[in-house]
């Protein structure tokens, strides 16, 4: 869950990082009594570095895989030990009915002798 939202942080701040203009409007009186307006447009870059923001994204990617990784290790394992635990129930099933027929033979040959 964290990783989402520093991938989302990642991407919203590239996308804030690209450029910022300013637009500047200059009025100014000329001695002759006439006005003159002039506009001033400028463009300033952060400091932020795709290069970095790639790097970011790139290593929140790589945990994200590793993290998967660890995820179907541990769901292989589960798998592992649930399959184990069914063949012992399996087992142990088939030793309390071999019991319970030694019973029934028993008290059959019990009751033959009555």
């Amino acid at each position: 869950m964290k990783n989402y939202f520093l991938i989302a942080a990642v991407i919203s701040l590239g996308l804030m990082s690209c450029k910022k203009s300013e637009t500047k409007v200059e009025t100014t009186e000329n001695p002759d009594g006439t006005v003159t307006t002039t506009t001033t447009e400028s463009e300033h870059s952060t400091t932020v570095d795709s290069a970095k923001i790639n790097a970011t994204v790139d290593q929140a990617k790589e945990k994200l895989d590793e993290a998967g990784h660890k995820i179907d290790a541990a769901a292989d394992k589960g798998l592992h030990q649930l399959k184990k635990a069914g063949e012992d129930v399996k087992d142990a099933a088939a030793r309390g009915a071999e019991k319970v027929e030694k019973g029934a033979g028993k008290v059959k040959e019990d009751l033959k002798k009555k």
